[in-house]
């Protein structure tokens, strides 16, 4: 019976023997046996003793609602419970075979359970059905939104990328105008440079033309006084001489 004292069939077949490997559990055995009649009905009741015990213990402290849900394990419970108790007497369970929970007539918990269990599986799948259906339709408008989005953003972007390398362009055409012409008016200014200096260069040639004109004038003069000098030296030696001559003829 249940914690709710609902009385159920747990169908079970229990494969039982003594613990062959260990030769205390050996002892142990052959001391229950020799106590028992040989027709082994004694220590059948025994082992069905504890086996039923130890089911009704468990059973009575957990709701249907539990052991329904969770029948594997406490199915498990009962078989490490049961083991438990046969280790005192060298017994070992081999092999275990619980079959399906069963309902007693008038009682059929169980079964309203699966029901519920089978509507309740239904309906949650009709919920996964509309659920998946309406995120179809939503992801569907999402990629829907999505696309057209990114077409919006790429179109947006190559726009922009246009108009940068537009901008960039007109930036290159300014750039090479603006060189060109500083090109144009250094070389402007070269010239200009070039045509002052060249300006000067004639003005001061023409200056040192002058200079060495007027050089050449006082240098000309100065040979012709010069000239003239000798000429009056040569004159007055030529006046003496002859005077020296007249003397000297004078005195003959």
């Amino acid at each position: 019976m249940s914690a709710e004292k609902l009385p159920f069939v747990l169908p079970a077949v229990f494969t039982i023997g003594p613990r062959s490997e260990d030769d205390d559990s050996l002892h142990k055995y052959a001391k229950l046996i020799s106590s028992f009649k040989r027709d082994g009905k004694q220590l059948h009741e025994l082992v069905n003793g504890i086996i039923e015990g130890e089911t009704r213990v468990l059973a009575a402290a957990m709701t249907m609602e539990q052991i329904f849900k969770g029948a594997k394990e406490f199915k498990q419970e009962v078989f490490g419970k049961v083991q438990l108790e046969l280790n005192q007497f060298g017994l070992l369970i081999y092999n275990a075979n619980v079959k399906q929970l069963v309902d007693v007539p008038g009682h059929e918990y169980f079964s309203y359970l699966g029901q519920k269990t089978q509507m309740e599986a239904a309906n949650q799948a009709k919920i996964d059905v509309s659920e998946a259906k309406m995120k179809g339709e939503i992801g569907s408008k999402l990629r829907e939104g999505q696309t057209q989005q990114n077409a919006a953003k790429i179109d947006a972007e190559t726009k922009i990328i246009a108009t940068q390398r537009q901008g960039e362009g007109k930036k290159e055409e300014i750039r090479v105008k603006t060189e060109v012409k500083v090109l144009e008016n250094e070389k402007e200014a070269e010239v200009a440079e070039a045509n002052a200096e060249l300006a000067m260069k004639k003005a001061k040639w023409a200056k040192n033309s002058q200079v060495a004109e007027v050089e050449a004038r006082k240098a000309v003069l100065l040979r012709e006084a010069e000239l003239q000098k000798q000429v009056e030296v040569l004159n007055a030696l030529t006046v003496e001489i002859y005077r020296n001559i007249d003397t000297l003829q004078g005195s003959h």
